[in-house]
């Protein structure tokens, strides 16, 4: 009886643990800001860690494009943008659950 307890008062620990772990991975996700561009950097686009655009920059030679074009090159730099945002915040995650595997266990993203 006494391992058992043992185990769970491990198994509590690193529960904690994590917990702290994933509570500081929220707080760096939220500080990350990534830049995505299209057109040959015609168009940037920022985005914070939540995922809010936060600046939007358009060339000057951008603007002479036709409207279609302008839009389909912002569609562009926000989806560079949210593939880059992605990836951090999924290495962000992975430093934090790093060593605390539990089998069959899918961090949602």
């Amino acid at each position: 009886m006494r391992v058992r307890m043992t185990d769970f008062s491990k198994i509590l620990h690193k529960a904690k643990e994590l917990e702290a772990k994933m509570k500081e991975s929220q707080q760096k996700i939220k500080e990350i800001r990534v830049e995505g561009v299209s057109g040959s950097n015609s168009v940037t686009i920022t985005l914070d860690g939540e995922g809010e655009m936060q600046t939007i920059k358009l060339s000057d030679e951008i603007m002479k494009e036709d409207k279609a074009i302008i839009e389909d090159l912002i569609v562009a730099a926000h989806n560079n943008a949210k593939a880059q945002l992605k990836s951090k915040t999924s290495e962000e995650i992975s430093k934090a659950t790093g060593g605390f595997g539990i089998p069959g266990f899918k961090w949602p993203l």
